[in-house]
C-alpha cells in the first residue's frame, strides 16, 4: 500500500449526503481528499446554498488531520476529466482511491422516457464514471493497493418503474464494474460497487419514511455512514482480496 494515499470522491454537494459520509469515513482513516460536486444541481434538485457549504466542507475535513480541497466540476462534460484528474494530480502527486458516487437522477416511467432524460443519466452516471476510472488507472503506478469503488443503486435487486433512465444507467455500473475487474486486478487495482438501498440523506418525505420503515427490519431507516463505512473498508488494505463484487449494504431491506 502507497503510506500517503489521496481519494477522489465525486458527487459530495451536501452535508447529509453519502459522498460527504464517505470523505469524512476515508479521511478518519488518514486519506486525503479531493471531493467534487456540482451544486447548481444541487440546488436545483434540493434547493438551499450548497454552494456555500462546498466551499466550507475542507476545513472540516481538515480538522480530522488530512489534507482535502474541492473541484466544482460538470461531469456530464467529457471534456472536464482530464483537466479534473490534472488538477488532483497536481497537489496529490497520485491517487489511490477513486470514489465514482456522483449521480445524476429524475424520476419517469415508460411513459415519460425521452431520449433526453437517457442521455442525461448516462452521461453522469455512466460515461463520466468509466472515463474517470480510465484515468485513475492511467495515473496508478501497477504497484498492489489501487481502490476503485462505484456507488450502485441496487435495482438488480427488484424492479425500479419510475425511475427507469436512472435503474437502466445504473445497472450499466454494475455491469461495467465486475466486466473490467480482471484488467485492472493485473495492476493492481480492486474495482467493487455498493448499493446503500434506501438512505435518509433529507429528501425523504415523512410519509415515504414512515412506509420505508415497515421495510427495515432493524427497525431504522440507512444512513449516509452506513454507506461510507462499506466504502471505507473496501479501500483499505485487509479488504485487497475483495474485487468485481457488488455489495448490498441495505440492513436487511426487503421489497414489496
Amino acid at each position: 500500500m502507497i503510506e500517503q494515499r489521496w481519494a477522489l470522491v465525486t458527487g459530495v454537494g451536501r452535508q447529509i449526503g453519502i459522498g460527504a459520509a464517505i470523505c469524512r469515513a476515508l479521511a478518519a482513516d488518514g486519506v486525503s481528499i479531493c471531493f467534487t460536486g456540482w451544486t447548481n444541481y444541487d440546488a436545483e434538485i434540493y434547493g438551499g446554498d450548497h454552494q456555500g457549504w462546498h466551499a466550507s466542507f475542507a476545513p472540516e475535513l481538515h480538522e480530522l488531520g488530512v489534507d482535502a480541497f474541492g473541484v466544482e466540476v460538470d461531469l456530464s462534460d467529457p471534456e472536464t476529466i482530464a483537466p479534473l484528474v490534472a488538477s488532483v494530480l497536481e497537489r496529490a502527486g497520485m491517487l489511490s482511491i477513486l470514489v465514482n458516487n456522483a449521480a445524476f437522477s429524475t424520476n419517469g416511467g415508460i411513459d415519460e422516457l425521452t431520449a433526453k432524460q437517457l442521455d442525461n443519466h448516462y452521461a453522469v452516471n455512466v460515461r463520466g464514471m468509466a472515463l474517470l476510472t480510465q484515468a485513475f488507472v492511467r495515473q496508478w503506478p501497477g504497484t498492489t493497493g489501487g481502490r476503485v469503488v462505484n456507488m450502485t443503486s441496487g435495482q438488480g435487486q427488484g424492479p425500479m418503474p419510475g425511475e427507469l433512465a436512472y435503474a437502466a444507467s445504473k445497472g450499466a455500473v454494475e455491469a461495467f464494474t465486475t466486466s473490467v475487474a480482471p484488467a485492472l486486478g493485473e495492476r493492481g487495482i480492486t474495482i467493487n460497487a455498493v448499493n446503500p438501498g434506501p438512505t435518509d440523506t433529507g429528501w425523504m418525505s415523512d410519509e415515504l419514511k414512515t412506509r420505508l420503515l415497515l421495510q427495515f427490519p432493524m427497525g431504522r431507516i440507512g444512513g449516509p455512514e452506513d454507506a461510507a463505512r462499506l466504502v471505507a473498508f473496501l479501500c483499505r488494505e485487509e479488504a485487497g482480496w475483495i474485487t468485481g463484487q457488488v455489495m448490498n449494504s441495505e440492513g436487511g431491506f426487503w421489497r414489496k
